[in-house]
């Protein structure tokens, strides 16, 4: 844990006493699944598939990249430089589905639209809770940044401008990619990330762990501290877009402005942004209109970046 000034300090100790509500307080500010209809549901999830596949078809695409040999994870990346072509910037999303669910062919569905303004995307399996750990799912998403930044070039993409981003628990997971600590272990620069959008995400685990979450996320009090991004603010911080939907459960929502006034404590640039007429599933999908608010939001961050 790094020191904080007054006001972050105040902000932590209240993502901190989230975890001493009411469990029925927190399984319904944490419960997204209950925000929507089950015919919602399962039409978002189809459209999470439905969007990803025409990018498995697009030139060039490099699928099933093995980048962690320890656990054989795998990601795909769309949209990068042909040989003899520059080195394009790369958008790494990190899906989400509390840590459970999904996998990298639901993640896709920005492929296109990126490839179309000179962006490469790399979406990115990791094994499910609760086979495995957080601390292991944590582990696998940073050593995919890590694979990037070493052997990116091999695949078209700019190891300097990596850029990173996730929903829900892949918005979590963003969070574990910005935090400070991990990145000399890894043997990859401090500010490996150039930028990044956290969407509905969660940044303190304290409430999670004392919810209906926790059946199967199974998390000690110490990994509750060592996996919460909000915990470990980078001293070196990028460009952050944090964002949520105007139909999301509470909990994101709280979560989503205190994070962002973490960061905007330590200096670093943040932006928040919450999207009206969206919940919590498909305001992802905003990322596959270039028309979009959070579509162009990224892809200005990127061309600054």
């Amino acid at each position: 844990m790094t020191a904080v000034s007054g006001a972050a300090a105040e902000l932590l100790g209240a993502l901190r006493a989230e975890g001493k509500l009411p469990r029925e307080t927190l399984n319904r500010d944490y419960n997204a699944r209950a925000s929507v209809t089950a015919e919602c549901f399962e039409e978002e999830m189809r459209r999470y598939r439905q969007l990803s596949q025409p990018a498995r078809a697009m030139a060039g695409a490099a699928l099933d990249v093995v980048y962690d040999e320890a656990s054989g994870q795998t990601l795909d990346i769309f949209g990068a430089a042909a040989p003899g072509e520059r080195l394009k910037p790369v958008f790494l999303f990190v899906h989400g589905g509390y840590w459970r669910a999904l996998s990298k062919l639901d993640s896709a569905f920005m492929a296109q639209s990126l490839a179309e303004q000179g962006i490469a995307t790399a979406v990115v399996d990791y094994r499910l809770a609760p086979a495995v750990s957080l601390a292991e799912i944590v582990r696998e998403v940073r050593q995919a940044v890590a694979f990037l930044w070493r052997r990116g070039a091999n695949f078209g993409v700019d190891p300097q401008r990596i850029f990173a981003g996730g929903s829900s628990a892949g918005g979590h997971l963003t969070g574990t990619l910005l935090a400070r600590g991990w990145q000399a272990e890894a043997n990859v620069p401090e500010n490996v990330i150039k930028g990044a959008v956290a969407i509905s995400g969660l940044f303190h685990l304290a409430p999670i762990a004392a919810s209906f979450v926790q059946e199967w996320i199974r998390l000690s009090p110490q990994e509750v501290t060592e996996l919460s991004p909000a915990e470990h603010i980078p001293r070196i911080g990028c460009p952050l877009i944090v964002a949520f939907a105007s139909g999301e459960p509470a909990g994101f929502g709280r979560q989503s402005r205190a994070y962002r006034e973490l960061w905007r404590e330590a200096g670093h640039e943040c932006s928040l942004m919450e999207i009206p007429g969206r919940n919590h599933f498909d305001v992802v999908l905003d990322l596959a209109d270039p028309d979009t608010r959070l579509s162009q939001a990224l892809a200005e961050l990127m061309r600054r970046g």
